[in-house]
């Protein structure tokens, strides 16, 4: 067993906590969220979308719990960084570096999960890449609703959406402020 690679390896995942998502920052957004918190609520709405579409929530809320484990290595870049850096292939070299900590049969299992969300050859990774786009919207609509300027983000992710479901999700969340969730709870 490789014990203390796969301790190193978790501790590494802590470094998530600390990567706050860089497209936010340029929009002026002064303490953005983190690509944890990011990958929490994606692999949440995956696993909802995937139940919705008829697939397993498992399978794809785990694709989404490791898609941005590289972001550890390379940082998280927006999209006027990517212009100049092949990220995919960056990405794909650190993943590739991260699992050799790991026993050969997860490291397989990951990798090809990641490979699946990342190339939207099956359902599970079109519904995989749908839920990482609507976590990215969710977050832009709140940011929208306190006032920075992301609005264009919601149509950018709207453009992408591939699945029913989340085409659906997307038209409810562009008319609900992000704040109506507990005044619904007043109500009661």
């Amino acid at each position: 067993m490789k014990g203390k690679e796969i301790i190193n390896y978790f501790f590494e995942l802590g470094v998530l906590k600390k990567i706050y998502h860089n497209g936010p920052q340029v929009a002026g957004v002064k303490e953005p969220d983190t690509v944890a918190e990011h990958v929490y609520r994606a692999a949440v709405i995956g696993y909802v979308l995937a139940e919705m579409e008829g697939v397993s929530g498992e399978k794809v809320a785990t694709m989404l719990l490791f898609h941005d484990n590289p972001e550890t290595r390379i940082g998280d870049h927006n999209k006027v960084a990517q212009r100049y850096i092949n990220r995919k292939k960056a990405e794909k070299k650190v993943l590739k570096d991260q699992l050799k900590s790991l026993p050969s049969q997860i490291a397989k299992k990951i990798d090809k999960y990641w490979n699946e969300k990342e190339n939207h050859k099956t359902k599970e990774g079109i519904i995989a890449s749908d839920a990482d786009l609507l976590e990215t919207a969710l977050q832009a609509k709140e940011y929208v609703d306190i006032g920075y300027p992301t609005k264009n983000w919601l149509s950018n992710v709207k453009k992408h959406l591939k699945t029913k479901s989340a085409k659906k999700l997307m038209a409810q969340l562009e008319k609900t402020r992000f704040t109506q969730w507990w005044k619904d709870l007043k109500k009661i």
